[in-house]
């Protein structure tokens, strides 16, 4: 018999002021993403922008390193979307990632996938950090 943890998936919506194309282009840049997100205090990542495939790893507050792999990148269309897998201490969360223009700015948009504890516990500072995404 296999046991499976208890999986929760959410989703949540940021707005602002922000040009879309600036917002991508932060979302796209690893190297960007302590800019705008204070969890993040380091990346080390390949490459310039976001490929498919690709892995990396995200350093936060504590020193904790999270391991991630691109899933996908899609810059095409009215709402351009990334999706990745993150990994921390053998808790793996499924992330997608959606912006969009709006008549004043910017939607963003996160599905997180994964742990119920990890996922409940990720998402005030998530927001938190795509409401600094976007202003």
């Amino acid at each position: 018999m296999r046991f499976a943890w208890p999986a929760l998936r959410r989703e949540i919506t940021v707005e602002g002021p922000r040009a879309t194309d600036d917002v991508w282009d932060r979302y796209v840049r690893p190297q960007r993403w302590p800019e705008w997100s204070p969890q993040i205090r380091s990346v080390d990542y390949p490459g310039e922008l976001l490929a498919p495939g690709t892995t990396g790893v995200v350093r936060g507050p504590v020193g904790l390193p999270v391991t991630f792999q691109v899933i996908g990148v899609d810059a095409a269309g009215p709402v351009r979307t990334w999706s990745w897998t993150a990994s921390a201490a053998g808790v793996k969360l499924t992330l997608l990632h959606t912006v969009e223009a709006t008549a004043t700015g910017t939607r963003t948009g996160l599905t997180v996938v994964g742990f119920a504890p990890a996922v409940a516990g990720y998402l005030p500072m998530a927001w938190w950090a795509l409401r600094r995404l976007v202003h």
